[in-house]
């Protein structure tokens, strides 16, 4: 049985999971402390919160722990709310550093002075440090608990210093070297300290690093770098050179699953929410859809301008009105097609500041091809349909003018948007939608009207 049907078995047993009064009961208890801890942290999130909070305080201490690591911030936080203050001491202290800066952000003021006094004195200097970082920049994903060795070591030395501090710390197979001051030098990987002589100094065989970033650095620019590099691992700096910490593949794993939420939320005319659907409160996801939804609505009553303007000329050439809907729906979907393009291709560094006159060039031609070729299929369908030859020009013309307008929008505005920093997500769907509706009700009515009249 694999582990979604078990999970949706131990929900229809709830009441026997918590009450544990039969030997069945018992065996499935049993059962259930054998699942992966990311089985049992995701059986907790689809439960009840006082279901949740009885089945994860009759966890032991140590599985306790391991289903806190694989639990999503939010729920982090809910499972603290559960524990006495020494169990909460407990896990926050066997928690890596990143991962309760994460966690932190999440908490009231209130909060967080109640939380930062059951770290150590180190660990809550190190969380201090992170919190001041935003946490969409390098600074705020990095992890400050890694090991670095000094470049005077010698191979045996740090052997030596890697058995003592290796179960403490964080070890990648590149392990970065600082000098005295604690600016970054270099790197060694971990196999050169079986390979080189135990006398040999690590200034003397060290290799340069691939990429350095610094730690207000943007986190999306920085994974893009790493996937660009095909990096595991990536050393943060501040600006006088000191060595801060590290990002990991792992993070930058994280990260990608972030933006790439952030930017479906974008995409639909949403700002990203940042907790689960479950987790989020009913009024605030009505109120981030549904104040979106009022500018839209607004912004097309304008089309009802339009029609009255032009009114007498649709009202004497009435199969006009049969075609607009076919005339918006295919600039809006162009226009998004387009904007699809560009996105995606800046979010894979593919259109940059280097090739952006080339790209928009090219997108030119492309929107002069594709808007020839809908004319000539738009012209056919009207003329054969009703014979009318001015009114299949005038819809074929206009059909034109819109798709060409709309290839030229969904190139540039996603672009002028990240110019001014700004997510080009923000320039998909509904939005562009919504303008091209509006632009090409204007095209088409007057292009008609100077045809028919």
């Amino acid at each position: 049985m694999n582990s979604e049907m078990l999970l949706h078995e131990m929900q229809q047993h709830l009441d026997e999971l918590i009450a544990k009064d039969t030997p069945e009961a018992q065996a499935r208890w049993q059962e259930f402390l054998l699942l992966h801890p990311a089985d049992i942290a995701q059986f907790l999130t689809m439960i009840s919160r006082e279901d949740a909070q009885k089945l994860f305080l009759d966890l032991s201490q140590s599985l306790r722990l391991e289903v806190f690591a694989e639990f999503i911030t939010p729920m982090k936080v809910l499972a603290l709310s559960f524990l006495t203050d020494q169990d909460k001491a407990g896990i926050l202290n066997n928690t890596p550093i990143d991962e309760l800066t994460d966690l932190f952000d999440e908490l009231s003021d209130e909060e967080l002075k109640d939380y930062l006094t059951l770290l150590s004195t180190q660990d809550r200097q190190k969380v201090l440090s992170l919190l001041k970082f935003d946490p969409e920049s390098a600074g705020g994903i990095m992890n400050t608990d890694v090991l670095t060795l000094l470049q005077d070591f010698t191979v045996e030395k740090c052997i030596h210093v890697l058995q003592r501090l290796q179960p403490r710390r964080d070890l990648h197979q590149q392990i970065y070297v600082t000098d005295q001051d604690n600016r970054l030098v270099g790197h060694i990987q971990l196999e050169d300290l079986v390979l080189k002589n135990p006398k040999d100094r690590l200034s003397s065989f060290l290799r340069k690093n691939e990429l350095v970033v610094l730690a207000t650095e943007d986190r999306e620019e920085v994974a893009k770098k790493m996937i660009h590099y095909g990096l595991m691992t990536v050393p943060v700096i501040n600006d006088q050179e000191l060595f801060l910490g590290v990002i990991s593949s792992d993070t930058l794993v994280d990260v990608i699953e972030k933006e790439a939420s952030e930017d479906v939320y974008r995409i639909s005319a949403m700002t990203p929410i940042k907790y689960p659907y479950f987790e989020t409160s009913f009024f605030r996801i009505f109120y981030e859809r549904s104040y979106i939804l009022i500018i839209l609505l607004l912004a097309q009553s304008f089309s009802s301008i339009i029609l009255k303007y032009y009114e007498s000329t649709l009202s004497m050439c009435g199969f006009l009105i049969y075609f607009m809907t076919m005339l918006t729906s295919t600039g809006g979907n162009s226009s998004s097609q387009t904007s699809a393009l560009v996105i995606q291709g800046m979010a894979a560094g593919e259109i940059n500041p280097n090739n952006i006159h080339r790209f928009l060039l090219r997108e030119l031609r492309m929107a002069f091809m594709i808007a020839g070729v809908l004319s000539i299929f738009s012209f056919l369908r009207v003329y054969f349909t009703y014979g009318q030859l001015l009114g299949s020009f005038a819809v074929s013309l206009s059909l034109f003018f819109i798709v060409l307008l709309s290839v030229l929008l969904g190139a540039g505005i996603p672009i002028v948007l990240k110019r001014f920093n700004v997510d080009p997500a923000y320039a998909a769907g509904p939005f562009l939608a919504t303008l091209m509706d509006i632009f090409g009700l204007l095209i088409y009515c007057y292009i008609s009207k100077l045809i028919l009249y």
